[in-house]
């Protein structure tokens, strides 16, 4: 349905499918974020861990780790800043460019990522992907790539 301006407002079906997916999004980080509390880890912190331990020599450019993590490297610098106090990360200087930084895992913040990432697995289980028979996570994987893709190719615009 339009209106007079031209907008192409949402029809019934696409609005419960955009809200159901605005609450599951909510939701479902809310949880795994109330998962993580116990090891003192946020979201944010589970996820710059991911990153540097499949990462070589488990580091990367600050640069590229607030690329892949959606961050500015203003918020990232003080998110590794906060992480460095706990021990999990420090900062490297890079040979090859003095005004670049890594960021690196320490052996604590590898045995954290150790420790904490069976359960976070199990939480994903527990509240995503185990809620979904296979056909469907298929489905859901098939329907949300293009749109994944996209978001992606407009991020480098």
């Amino acid at each position: 349905m339009e209106t007079e301006n031209g907008t192409k407002w949402l029809t019934e079906d696409e609005q419960r499918a955009w809200r159901t997916h605005l609450d599951v999004s909510r939701l479902l980080m809310h949880q795994l974020e109330r998962d993580l509390q116990p090891f003192g880890l946020t979201n944010n912190d589970y996820e710059i861990l991911v990153n540097l331990s499949e990462s070589d020599d488990r580091r990367m450019r600050m640069s590229d780790l607030a690329r892949v993590t959606l961050q500015s490297k203003s918020r990232l610098s003080h998110q590794i800043t906060r992480m460095e106090s706990t021990g999990l990360v420090r900062r490297e200087n890079c040979e090859s460019d003095r005004r670049g930084l890594y960021a690196v895992l320490t052996e604590l913040g590898w045995d954290t990522m150790r420790k904490v990432a069976p359960h976070h697995v199990a939480s994903v289980r527990e509240n995503f992907i185990g809620l979904l028979p296979a056909e469907d996570l298929a489905a859901l994987h098939k329907a949300l790539l293009p749109i994944a893709e996209h978001l992606r190719s407009a991020r480098g615009r």
